[in-house]
């Protein structure tokens, strides 16, 4: 990790608190937000997170599983949304929303118009534009925490 963090403080919290106080909080309340107020399913929201968090190369995030109402993706989620293009786990919006976060992180200018078709068949306008804010919290934040080194030493609650 690149910041020092005082003895006894949770380097998340104090970095996104305490460091910058004007942006952090903001920060933090706007990454909170996609997991509190979505209205995707869990299944397409994850397939999204997680394929982010393979391209950010997050520790934390790539560890971590979304949980709504004592529910989780199943076990081995993870290397069907890396092999999103042919597993047979993901349904068609969940391979979708791995592909999206495929190419929001590493190819944006690249989509076209028959992509924006495939997606408006499985996906309303308004998925699609809260989609896109989650891609980008977690494209800005994973790497965030992934580059300044604070994902090596996060722990995930329960770990």
């Amino acid at each position: 990790m690149i910041i020092d963090v005082p003895e006894g403080k949770e380097p998340i919290g104090y970095v996104w608190g305490e460091m910058v106080p004007g942006i952090g909080p903001a920060a933090a309340a706007f990454s909170m937000a996609v997991y509190q107020h979505t209205t995707l399913g869990l299944r397409e929201f994850e397939a999204a997170r997680l394929r982010t968090a393979q391209i950010n190369g997050c520790l934390f995030c790539l560890d971590w599983r979304t949980e709504r109402d004592g529910v989780k993706v199943e076990e081995g989620f993870d290397a069907a949304v890396a092999e999103w293009r042919t597993a047979e786990a993901l349904d068609r919006r969940a391979k979708l929303a791995a592909e999206y976060a495929e190419r929001y992180a590493l190819e944006h200018h690249g989509l076209d118009a028959e992509f924006w078709q495939r997606m408006l068949e499985d996906y309303s306008q308004a998925e699609i534009v809260e989609l896109t804010m989650c891609l980008g919290s977690w494209l800005a934040f994973g790497r965030l925490n992934h580059v300044l080194g604070i994902d090596a030493v996060c722990v995930l609650p329960g770990h």
